[in-house]
């Protein structure tokens, strides 16, 4: 039994010592911080813009369900919050999107390319030292003379 625990601890240590376990953990603290900003941005700048087309903020757009809603009587779905959070999610996706995502994919793509070019430098190299090496072969075989069968 101590052997399996020490077996799985092992494992677990490692895990963590992964760099991707520290990436993820510091993208989850920066998105966060980055969702507080997006929110901060909807709710002070968005919802008011959009209350100016109509008649109050984002934020307080409801519909009655059933009757007339009041404190205490009617059923009240207060469809603007439901937008306001996918007006959010909307522009905290187009950030993510077009500011880590999209330039990410170009740079490995890049990245991609340069590497098939090296290789492909590299497997021209291997060809031409290849050659060279038949090429001193035969000089070398020819020098000698016929060999003796």
């Amino acid at each position: 039994m101590s052997e399996e625990k020490t077996g799985v601890l092992a494992g677990f240590k490692a895990f963590l010592m992964r760099g991707n376990v520290i990436d993820l953990a510091v993208a989850v603290v920066i998105g966060a911080a980055f969702t507080n900003v997006v929110n901060s941005v909807v709710k002070g700048v968005i919802n008011p813009l959009v209350g100016a087309f109509g008649t109050k903020d984002l934020e307080s757009y409801a519909s009655c369900l059933k009757g007339p809603c009041t404190a205490d009587s009617g059923i009240q779905i207060a469809w603007g919050g439901v937008l306001s959070a996918l007006l959010s999610f909307i522009i905290t996706a187009a950030v993510v999107y077009f500011l880590m995502v999209l330039p990410m994919a170009k740079f490995l793509a890049r990245r991609a390319r340069q590497d098939k070019a090296k290789e492909g430098v590299r497997e021209t190299m291997e060809v031409s030292e290849l050659e060279v090496l038949k090429e001193i072969r035969d000089v070398l075989v020819a020098q000698r003379g016929p060999s003796e069968s």
